[in-house]
């Protein structure tokens, strides 16, 4: 996978460190750490553009399942809430829950409004489908040395 960068890639159970560009906007960088455990994963992310000299705010932190009697569905609720963030980081959750059939923690401070052309709607989604992209790839991982780990 081009253009992601892993500061640790560990076992299941250790977190992984990833950053990437976002698709749009080169100059800004989605940061996630994602901790893969056997029964849930735990995901957070933020965006940087260079600016490390404020903090980005806590987000949105929310937690969804998959609904075991209808697939197509998945159950969520916010632990916390930042209002710019809720929408995004509720979606990302109830789309990682449902693909890996796992319950999922996501926090979220991601804000496109600094990204190139402002945070329009092409540009959370291209990063929306980045995360996600990039997640489930980890999590492919992540099976496969289970499986040739044998455990």
């Amino acid at each position: 996978m081009a253009n992601v960068d892993a500061a640790i890639v560990e076992s299941s159970g250790r977190p992984i460190e990833l950053s990437f560009p976002l698709p749009k906007s080169p100059d800004t960088r989605i940061y996630i750490r994602l901790t893969i455990q056997a029964t849930s994963l735990l995901l957070l992310t933020t965006a940087m553009n260079g600016d490390t000299s404020r903090a980005a705010p806590l987000g949105s932190f929310v937690y969804a399942l998959p609904d075991r009697m209808n697939p197509g569905q998945t159950i969520s609720t916010p632990l916390f809430t930042y209002e710019s963030s809720i929408e995004f980081t509720t979606r990302l959750a109830r789309l990682l829950a449902r693909r890996t059939g796992k319950p999922v923690y996501v926090g979220n401070s991601i804000s496109f409004a600094s990204a190139g052309l402002g945070g329009t709607v092409d540009e959370e989604m291209e990063g929306f489908k980045k995360v996600v992209e990039v997640v489930m790839d980890e999590v492919r991982k992540s099976e496969v040395q289970e499986l040739v780990n044998g455990s």
